[in-house]
């Protein structure tokens, strides 16, 4: 196992153990950016999460929203807040997260802990970019 796998899974076994469940994403990236992950892109549907650390790129391939010949679903700014908003409330599972936003057309996403920005794509260029707040880690 790398150094830069052996970092990651401390820092993201951290952020579960003691983030909130409502507002949890601030402290998650904080704790991630504070282990030396300075970026992290979804690809969905496949549910691929590359990670850029310090120490290296992880990949981390989840289990994908879809199988197979798909439809992309067009990008709908509308749906993916409220997927946001929902998951900020603590009101959704990451996996229902990504499930939503999926269904709101985000084939990508790239998180920038430096900038605390997430940018959401959909498939002809549309794109949402969100900032979230500073928060301190325990």
């Amino acid at each position: 196992m790398s150094k830069a796998i052996e970092i990651l899974e401390a820092a993201l076994k951290s952020a579960a153990a003691n983030r909130p469940k409502a507002g949890g994403f601030p402290y998650l990236a904080e704790t991630l950016r504070l282990a030396g992950v300075t970026r992290n892109q979804w690809t969905l549907p496949a549910c691929q999460s590359l990670f850029l650390t310090n120490a290296g790129p992880v990949v981390i391939q989840g289990t994908p929203l879809a199988m197979g010949i798909t439809d992309v679903p067009a990008f709908h700014r509308d749906a993916l807040i409220a997927a946001l908003r929902k998951d900020q409330a603590g009101e959704s599972t990451f996996q229902e997260f990504l499930a939503s936003s999926w269904r709101a057309g985000v084939v990508r996403y790239d998180v920038d802990f430096t900038a605390r920005t997430v940018t959401y794509y959909g498939c002809h260029g549309e794109q949402y970019v969100e900032a979230y707040p500073s928060v301190e880690v325990l």
